[in-house]
């Protein structure tokens, strides 16, 4: 359980950088940092999920 805290957060922190970046116009930058917050926001739902339902 404590991964998928660690990854919640880990993809807060990349919403956050999406929409610092998008302030600057560094799309590169917005484009990494939008497919990791979907990736650790995957991840973390998905771990949250199997550790209470899966059982």
């Amino acid at each position: 359980m404590v991964t998928a805290i660690i990854l919640l957060i880990v993809a807060v922190l990349c919403v956050f950088a999406v929409f610092r970046e998008l302030k600057t116009k560094n799309f590169f930058a917005v484009l990494f940092a939008g497919a990791s917050a979907l990736m650790f926001g995957w991840f973390s739902i998905m771990t949250i999920y199997a550790n209470l339902f899966a059982g």
